[in-house]
């Protein structure tokens, strides 16, 4: 990992359309950061089924994707409250990954991140090489229901 100095340069980042090509379409996306913020909160019990999960890794993940979702939103609406909401996140997965520089996977490190619409680029950033890395520390990797139907009784004919 290359630890860049602390310069307050803006980081490199993919544009946001290469960065979440890999994203669920925000609906789904809000469905499953709620979950997670669920199961992490202990509102809803987790799946026993597969192995142990990593406390920290499976936090950043929670972490990263409600970042990346606000990140999203705000890109889509740059309103104030959106735009506040994606600056909040993104500095809390950079303040999560200062103390877990061993979970950080782009080229810039979180001590690089010195001013707040840069956390924005780290989020990004960071969205990309874990898609790119199959999405560790999730219980689930990839999405596991890439197709499911919104309208289930449609094809019943109802």
């Amino acid at each position: 990992m290359d630890v860049t100095p602390d310069s307050g340069q803006d980081i490199a980042a993919p544009p946001p359309h290469d960065a979440y090509a890999k994203a669920p379409d925000l609906r789904r996306e809000m469905h499953q950061v709620l979950a997670l913020g669920a199961e992490r909160e202990g509102r809803q019990a987790r799946p026993a089924i597969g192995p142990p999960v990593d406390a920290p890794a499976a936090e950043r993940a929670w972490l990263l994707r409600r970042a990346a979702l606000m990140d999203r939103m705000a890109m889509d609406a740059p309103r104030p409250g959106p735009v506040a909401a994606a600056a909040e996140t993104a500095e809390q997965l950079v303040l999560h990954d200062r103390r877990h520089p061993d979970l950080v996977a782009g080229p810039h490190h979180p001590d690089a991140i010195t001013l707040t619409p840069n956390c924005r680029l780290y989020v990004r950033q960071e969205y990309a090489a874990w898609t790119a890395a199959d999405r560790p520390g999730t219980r689930t990797g990839p999405d596991p229901d890439p197709d499911p139907d919104p309208d289930p009784g449609r094809k019943n004919g109802t």
